[in-house]
């Protein structure tokens, strides 16, 4: 259910652990940390009260800090922006509070135990407990903070399955509708699976040093021609990375890779080889494995993602008018401006 709410995305463990943990675990220098069953929030004002209910400036502060992160890390905004921002993040912890209050009225059996089932599951994708504590005291939670914050999800994700996705139909006719109506998203362009030997220059290369990778690059075409195993080749001679797959690239369509490459390999039919082609990588020797002509994906090929996507957008419609009554209905106040 999670990913039908976007609106919320960025205020769940989910999120919190992709960009805090992940980090954490690979090596990236944290705050130091701290005895998990200790207050480490600061005291400071609330930012809003939602019936009664106080949303914290720290939990508006580790929200904007995630919220951050996924945007990929733009750092400081100017204050006007900051500002802008923080409105907007604070207007989705008011939405979570609100279903957060109206989710508790509806009973989770066995909720105690879904809370350690996914609180576990969280510390299992740190490497150590010590990770998890560093986890903790980069967001100034406690573990009963973190355990808050997953019954919340638990709630708020019954409410919404029981609520409002388990009513959500979508019809053959909208499937249909939107597969006609939007002709451009069902076509995969033509695309090629190729492999390569890359004998590499940088930019610093000389003029001698270009022509001795070039006559290496023909001498290993000529042993290609004579019939040695490419990828045999590709593993003891090719300086891309793909030397180690046997010169492996994938399956790529027109505009990913440089003009002079994607030429010569569109040129190619399965099974054939290049002359040897010079890029700003190096000189290249390529092998096309398998090639694709561009199609049109059917509609009966098309109908279970169309009938997901349409049926996640309305869910999130649904959401975000629910969460529109609970406002009329209740009292939000926003403490700051």
């Amino acid at each position: 259910m999670r990913k039908t709410f976007l609106f919320l995305s960025c205020l769940f463990l989910a999120s919190l652990i992709s960009m805090n943990g992940v980090a954490l675990a690979a090596g990236k220098k944290k705050a130091s940390p701290k005895k998990s069953g200790a207050s480490q929030a600061p005291v400071s004002k609330d930012v809003a009260r939602v019936n009664g209910v106080a949303i914290a400036r720290s939990e508006l502060d580790r929200a904007m800090k995630v919220m951050l992160r996924q945007a990929g890390g733009v750092g400081a905004l100017p204050d006007d922006r900051k500002k802008e921002a923080e409105l907007a993040v604070l207007n989705e912890l008011v939405s979570m509070e609100l279903l957060n209050q109206a989710a508790r009225k509806i009973e989770v059996k066995d909720i105690g135990k879904k809370v350690e089932s996914q609180v576990s599951g969280a510390k299992s994708k740190f490497p150590s407990p010590a990770k998890f504590d560093e986890f903790l005291a980069e967001n100034n939670m406690t573990e009963n903070d973190f355990k808050s914050l997953a019954e919340k999800e638990i709630y708020i994700n019954n409410l919404i399955e029981t609520r409002i996705a388990s009513k959500v139909t979508v019809t053959d006719a909208e499937m249909k509708k939107f597969y006609d109506e939007n002709p451009e998203k069902f076509k995969i362009p033509e695309s090629v699976r190729a492999s390569h030997i890359l004998i590499g220059t940088d930019a610093k290369a000389t003029d001698a040093d270009k022509t001795k990778a070039r006559e290496k690059a023909n001498a290993l075409l000529k042993r290609v021609k004579a019939g040695e195993d490419f990828a045999a080749l590709a593993k003891e001679n090719s300086t891309c990375p793909s030397g180690a797959q046997g010169g492996d690239l994938g399956a790529f369509t027109k505009g990913q890779m440089v003009p002079a490459f994607e030429t010569a390999a569109f040129a190619l039919k399965p099974g054939e080889i290049s002359e040897v082609v010079e890029t700003r990588f190096g000189f290249h020797i390529i092998k096309v494995m398998e090639k694709q002509p561009a199609k049109t994906v059917t509609y009966d090929e098309s109908k279970q993602k169309i009938q997901e996507f349409l049926k996640s957008r309305k869910i999130r419609k649904d959401i975000n008018d629910y969460v529109d009554k609970l406002r009329k209905e209740g009292k939000v106040e926003i403490l700051i401006s």
